[in-house]
C-alpha cells in the first residue's frame, strides 16, 4: 500500500518508515531537510520502496503534492519538547500542522489517518490509572498539552464528513534507537548515568514504549483501529529513579542517581531554569511542563491495544538493551 509517513526524521516517524517498510508497504516520507534524512533513513537504493519528499506540514501545498496517490497516511511529526523560547511553535507545527495533514490527505481521497497523539490528552489523579475513557475535559495548563489536545480536535473535524478515517494513537514517553534530541532522554539521562553523571533525578514518573513497539503499535491502529477511537500504546510505568536505576544495570557500567531530588528542589529548579532560559533562548535542566508531568506519575493502561489491536508492549530491559547498544553505551 502506498504510504506517507510525516515527521520522518523524528524518532517516531523513522521507527513507523522502518516498520511499513518491512510490512511490505510503499513509503513516501515527507522531510525538510533531505541532507538530515540521508543519515537517518535507509538510503532508496537500499530500500527501493521509499521514496524522499521535500516539504513541510505547515506549507500546505508540499502536502498536497506528497499524499497524492497515498491510500494510508501516518502523521507522525509534531514538536514534542516542554519548553520553547517560541510557544507559537506548538499551535504552528501540532496544531496548524495536524491539521494541514489530515485536509490534504482527505482531498487526495486517502482511507486511513494514523495520528500520533500522546497520553497527556487524558485526565487521573495523581498516580492513579487511567485509559481512553478518561479524556480530559478541560484544556491542560501546559502549551505542549494543549496543542496535542487541539491537535486531535483538528484532525478530526478535518476528516469529519469525508472518506478519511481517522484513528489515534497515544503514546506515553517514547525512548529508543533514533534520533536524539537535546530533550531526549537518552541525551539527556542515559548517557550521563552511564557515564557516572548524573547524582539526582527529579521525582515522579511515566509511562514509557519503546519505539519499535510505538512503531507496530500504528502499523495495527492503521490495519485494525476502529475509526475515531484512542489506542494507548505503552510498554509500563515506571519511576525516573527505577528507569535510570536499570539503564545502569543494564548497561553493566556507571551509578545509579545517589538521591531522588526533593519536591520543593525540583520546583525550585524547574522556575529557575525556565527564568534563565528566558534570557539564554535555551532549553531548561528541567521545564515545568516536565516535572509536573513527572509529579502527575500517572499509569497509562493499553488494555485496548492489547485486546482489540493484538499489540504487544515491549520488556523494559529488552528494550533497554537495545537502545543502548545503539548508542554504543553497553560495556
Amino acid at each position: 500500500m502506498k504510504t506517507l509517513v510525516t515527521g520522518a526524521t523524528g524518532k517516531v516517524g523513522a521507527a513507523v518508515v522502518s516498520a511499513a517498510l518491512a510490512a511490505g508497504h510503499q513509503v513516501r516520507a515527507l522531510v525538510r531537510d533531505p541532507a538530515r534524512a540521508a543519515g537517518v533513513l535507509p538510503p532508496p537504493a537500499a530500500a527501493t520502496a521509499l521514496e524522499l519528499v521535500q516539504g513541510d506540514v505547515t506549507d500546505p501545498g508540499s502536502l498536497e503534492r506528497a499524499v497524492v496517490g497515498c491510500e494510508l497516511v501516518f502523521n507522525a511529526m509534531g514538536v514534542p519538547e516542554q519548553w520553547l523560547a517560541d510557544v507559537s511553535l506548538f499551535e504552528r507545527v501540532n496544531v496548524g500542522g495536524s491539521e494541514n495533514v489530515a485536509k490534504a490527505a482527505a482531498a487526495a481521497g486517502a482511507r486511513r489517518l494514523v495520528h500520533t497523539s500522546t497520553v497527556n490528552v487524558f485526565d487521573a489523579p495523581p498516580g492513579g490509572r487511567f485509559d481512553e475513557s478518561c479524556l480530559a475535559a478541560t484544556p491542560k495548563p501546559n502549551a505542549y498539552d494543549r496543542s496535542k489536545q487541539r491537535a486531535e480536535e483538528a484532525v478530526l473535524a478535518a476528516a469529519a464528513g469525508t472518506r478519511l478515517a481517522v484513528v489515534l494513537a497515544n503514546s506515553a514517553t517514547v525512548y529508543g534507537p533514533g534520533p536524539m534530541t537535546a530533550a531526549s532522554m537518552e541525551k539527556r539521562m542515559f548517557a550521563p548515568a552511564v557515564r557516572g553523571l548524573l547524582p539526582a533525578v527529579p521525582p515522579g514518573g511515566f509511562g514509557v514504549v519503546f519505539t519499535e513497539s510505538l512503531a507496530r503499535g500504528h502499523l495495527l491502529a492503521a490495519e485494525r483501529g476502529e475509526p475515531g477511537q484512542r489506542y494507548i500504546l505503552c510498554d509500563g510505568h515506571v519511576t525516573l529513579a527505577e528507569l535510570v536505576g536499570t539503564v545502569v544495570e543494564v548497561a553493566g557500567r556507571g551509578r545509579r542517581p545517589l538521591f531522588t531530588m526533593p519536591t520543593p528542589a525540583a520546583v525550585a529548579l524547574a522556575a529557575t531554569g525556565e527564568a534563565a532560559a528566558r534570557i539564554t533562548r535555551r532549553p531548561p535542566p528541567l521545564a515545568r511542563g516536565q516535572l509536573a508531568y513527572l509529579r502527575w506519575n500517572a499509569h497509562p493502561d493499553a488494555s485496548r491495544a492489547r485486546r482489540d489491536l493484538g499489540w504487544e508492549p515491549t520488556p523494559l530491559r529488552d528494550g533497554l538493551r537495545r537502545t543502548l547498544e545503539a548508542a554504543g553505551l553497553l560495556r
